[in-house]
């Protein structure tokens, strides 16, 4: 009679795990989730690992609000680098990947800080300031995924956190509205005031305003110009990544485009992208992701210097093996698949009293 492994239970524990990091990234971002589906099994599952941890971080300080949620978050922090996470699916994930790709510290460290400046309710006076928590909040994560693909030099992570930080300038440009009504403004402070507008005043009650929509456009301009210097970054990453980084690239320009259609209006509505736009966008992804050549770019912005710095200062690590890719039309098949489950759910959602 055949034994069972000795490594059997940790094996189903560690897929249970990633099972669980799937399930927090298919419920909580829909265009992360459906662009990790073009990357190789091994990344994706990485990627899901990371993000559902730099998701559980932010709701941790962003929905729980207690006054020690950042100094848990740091708590949980020493135990993955220690080799003794939480027993939580998501700490002893991220865990794993932390030993495995040497993730350098620096990297998740930064992110946790830019949480502990939300918290703290930091506003930000001017773009470079602005740039600098972006830096923190989404730069790291996207320092973090070039590590997680296998490329450490200085280049390919600058690219990098240029997508991140344009991500997130695309966020903050789609939330004015929501953002106002929990009291806070991430457009720098400076745009406004320049321009005659009352903060405090609108921010007691949130309307559309020129000024407001102005700024945002201004906002939009600066994640278009850091989507543009991405791209040679994406060209250095591994063939089979590069559709699912390209595809993430442009499924957030489009949510900039999609508020620029209507006026730079992001406080009486929530810009989403329609799910044909979506699949056409994850099919030019997947038809022509950038080819390796070219320009480089300029150096990296001064506000993501710091994760530079630390990840060229961390050394390399071997490459990780990788499965075959799918095909073309078996990554369509699944996209398509994936934005048809996703609409279908939409409209349950919205079809339920109350909603």
């Amino acid at each position: 009679m055949l034994q069972p492994s000795p490594d059997a239970p940790d094996e189903r524990r560690r897929a249970g795990d990633r099972a669980a990091c799937r399930a927090i990234i298919a419920a909580g971002s829909k265009s992360f989730f459906a662009a990790s589906l073009l990357l190789p099994v091994a990344v994706r599952t990485d990627a899901c690992a990371l993000y559902a941890f730099c998701r559980i971080a932010d709701d941790a300080v962003d929905l729980d609000r207690r006054a020690d949620a950042v100094a848990r978050l740091r708590e949980r922090l020493d135990g993955a680098y220690a080799g003794r996470p939480e027993e939580r699916a998501v700490d002893r994930a991220f865990a794993d990947l932390v030993e495995r790709h040497a993730l350098p510290r620096a990297l998740p460290e930064g992110l946790i800080e830019g949480l502990e400046w939300d918290a703290q309710g930091r506003t930000y006076d001017d773009l470079p300031a602005l740039r600098a928590y972006a830096a923190r909040v989404a730069g790291t994560v996207g320092a973090m995924m070039a590590v997680l693909m296998d490329r450490r030099d200085a280049v390919t992570v600058a690219r990098a956190c240029d997508l991140g930080v344009a991500m997130q300038l695309t966020n903050i440009a789609r939330d004015v509205g929501e953002d106002a009504r929990a009291g806070r403004v991430y457009l720098p402070r400076t745009w406004l005031a320049a321009d005659g507008l009352d903060v405090e005043a609108w921010l007691a009650d949130p309307r559309p305003h020129p000024v407001v929509a102005g700024s945002v456009e201004r906002l939009l301009a600066e994640a278009a110009t850091l989507y543009r210097r991405a791209v040679p970054g994406i060209a250095r990453l591994p063939g089979r990544c590069r559709p699912a980084i390209h595809a993430a690239r442009l499924l957030y320009a489009e949510i900039g485009a999609e508020v620029a259609r209507h006026g730079h209006d992001s406080v009486t509505r929530r810009a989403v992208v329609p799910t044909p736009r979506k699949l056409a966008l994850v099919g030019r992804a997947l038809a022509a992701a950038p080819a390796r050549g070219g320009r480089l770019g300029p150096p990296a912005l001064s506000e993501t210097r710091f994760l530079v710095d630390a990840v060229a200062a961390d050394g390399g690590l071997q490459a990780v093996t990788r499965p075959r890719r799918r095909s073309f039309d078996e990554q369509a098949a699944w996209v398509v698949d994936l934005f048809a489950r996703l609409e279908q759910r939409d409209r349950m959602e919205r079809a339920r009293p109350g909603a």
